[in-house]
């Protein structure tokens, strides 16, 4: 009662404003804590679609005029080479985990989320988001995804974040150009996990990739990443 055609204007509005990685209280904390007892480091965004889903092997593709996607593809992506992206055009990731020995798929594509389970416990969370125009600091995509890591959890430091690699594009086992991401470690819960969650905000692409792994302990997460390296590829758009 009370809510005339004004008011409804101004929750659409609001809700345009709210990014998809909208996520309240004490994340990280809460995301360990969930790790240990055998779900995934991220926290799901309850304010996001449900039809957002992460990109299979290949990427749709894409046409963006006056863009070279394969001369793109073909390099390394530091972050000072987030601009040479195509606007608007999302970055994906592919599901290439569920090959590697030991993993299989635990969720497919649910609420924009891949999981996989390894035998020796340790589990990865997947998931790619779009609409993060909000987020990125124009032209520095490392610093795009400090404020990606501080909006999941205000008391993450930037120095507390360090600087890795994924692949970018190509096949998994053979040479290929890397995309830097950064990464937050931790330790945490009742079993002390030991996690890890690896993430990059493509500003000019205007998307998010986010990887959370946990393992029951330090040299099963350290095998853990060089798996989620070398399989979860960072799929380029083409065109």
């Amino acid at each position: 009662m009370g809510r005339g055609p004004a008011a409804g204007r101004r929750q659409g509005l609001a809700s345009r404003r709210t990014p998809r990685w909208r996520i309240t209280g004490p994340v990280i904390s809460a995301a360990v804590l969930a790790a240990a007892s055998g779900c995934s480091v991220g926290v799901p965004d309850p304010a996001a679609p449900r039809d957002v889903q992460t990109t299979p092997a290949l990427a749709t593709p894409t046409i963006t005029p006056g863009h070279d996607a394969e001369a793109v593809a073909a390099k390394d992506l530091p972050f000072t080479a987030g601009d040479s992206l195509a606007p608007g055009i999302a970055v994906g990731l592919s599901d290439g985990l569920r090959e590697a020995p030991g993993w299989k798929p635990v969720k497919e594509n649910v609420a924009g989320e891949n999981r996989y389970l390894k035998t020796d416990g340790c589990v990865v969370s997947a998931r790619v988001r779009v609409n993060q125009g909000s987020l990125a600091v124009s032209g520095d995509d490392r610093a795009s995804t400090v404020e990606l890591f501080k909006y999941v959890d205000s008391r993450i430091l930037p120095g507390s974040l360090k600087t890795d690699t994924l692949r970018w594009g190509g096949e998994p086992d053979k040479p290929g150009p890397k995309a830097e991401v950064l990464v937050f470690e931790g330790v945490g819960g009742p079993g002390g996990n030991s996690t890890a969650v690896l993430a990059r905000l493509f500003g000019k692409a205007g998307s998010s990739i986010y990887i959370s792994v946990s393992c029951p302990d330090p040299a099963a997460l350290a095998t853990a990443r060089t798996d989620v390296a070398e399989r979860l590829i960072v799929v380029p758009p083409t065109n």
